[in-house]
């Protein structure tokens, strides 16, 4: 019994040492894990959710849900709260139109019969030690919501569109938190209401914000989970914004350096404006990042449901990006 004390003893401490000598950045991707993306999208994308339309209580219920995400890890509102509401106006629906967020439109359509719609961002922060700079991890959290009159399944669980992205934000903002390591620059862990209606939470966000002048980096997530190819399973598309060729060295590298199961298609683009949450952070000149697994055939249909994804790829986008983000948070330049 004695030298088996003394083994267990020995073993104790040598597996002590090892995790000890860990880097702080190798510690925070090893809690990405699968487990972890299939309960958060599970939730997010469950029935009970229903589609988790903006301005609607399924949505109101998701923005719950990542606040007590944010608080369990111990992560800090950006503002006084984890919420940041905002509202969008349109022209009523039998003259058509776009949701609009700029104060100048609401002003115009409030001054007629008009549509309004209540919604809500949340948003964390880790502060770093450069409290003037600042980089930005997001998702969109709204779906399409429930459609009373389809025969059968009604309800857009958007599974892939995008509970998968925000799966990503929180095991990022986990492993930050895992890595014991303060960054050098702010990271804000941001999730966008009213995407689907027209990127409204995100728009809302770089209008109104005070620091743009700061903002090194913004990385987005819209649909990681599927295959638009059958035949290479693996395969993501990595935007990237092309005057910052730092941002595609990175993913190459850390493939090699982590053995990350990903194959993916580098498109550096001059100004990356175009199809998600990206677009107004591009538009003001904010370098981005943005991962996307492409067009599936449940696209904005109900059938949009968690056990269509492929697990694997959801977790490796999440390492991959979460490397990403730790270097836009402490590389001294890029």
């Amino acid at each position: 019994m004695k030298h088996k004390t003394i083994f267990l003893a020995a073993a104790w401490c040598a597996l002590s040492a090892v995790m000890s000598a860990q880097k702080p950045v190798e510690k925070g991707l090893r809690s990405i894990n699968r487990a972890t993306a299939e309960a958060h999208i599970g939730f997010l994308a469950s029935d009970e959710l229903e589609g988790r339309e903006a301005g609607f209580h399924g949505s109101q219920v998701a923005a719950r849900y990542l606040v007590a995400q944010l608080q369990l890890m111990g992560i800090e509102p950006l503002g006084e709260t984890y919420l940041q509401p905002f509202e969008a106006y349109a022209k009523e629906r039998q003259q058509r139109g776009r949701w609009m967020v700029h104060p100048d439109s609401i002003g115009v359509w409030s001054q007629q019969v008009h549509r309004k719609l209540s919604m809500h961002n949340v948003l964390g922060m880790i502060r770093g030690k450069k409290q003037n700079e600042f980089v930005v991890v997001g998702a969109h959290f709204d779906h399409l919501g429930v459609d009373p009159t389809l025969d059968g399944d009604g309800i857009y669980n958007g599974a892939d569109d995008n509970a998968s992205g925000v799966s990503a934000v929180l095991q990022i903002a986990r492993a930050f938190v895992v890595s014991g390591k303060q960054p050098e620059r702010n990271v804000i862990f941001a999730f966008w209401d009213g995407e689907e209606k027209g990127l409204l939470g995100s728009t809302y966000f770089v209008q109104s914000c005070s620091f743009l002048a700061g903002m090194k980096g913004y990385l987005n997530f819209d649909m990681i989970g599927r295959n638009s190819s059958p035949e290479k399973p693996m395969d993501v598309t990595y935007f990237y914004t092309e005057s910052h060729p730092a941002f595609g060295e990175w993913l190459k590298q850390d493939i090699r350096t982590y053995g990350l199961q990903l194959e993916p298609n580098y498109r550096p683009w001059d100004k990356p404006v175009g199809g998600s949450d990206n677009s107004p952070f591009a538009k003001v000149g904010v370098p981005i990042i943005w991962y996307h697994t492409g067009g599936h055939p449940d696209y904005h249909l109900p059938s949009d449901h968690a056990d269509q994804l492929n697990w694997g790829k959801v977790v490796e986008v999440s390492k991959a990006s979460f490397l990403n983000v730790w270097n836009l948070a402490n590389e001294a330049s890029y």
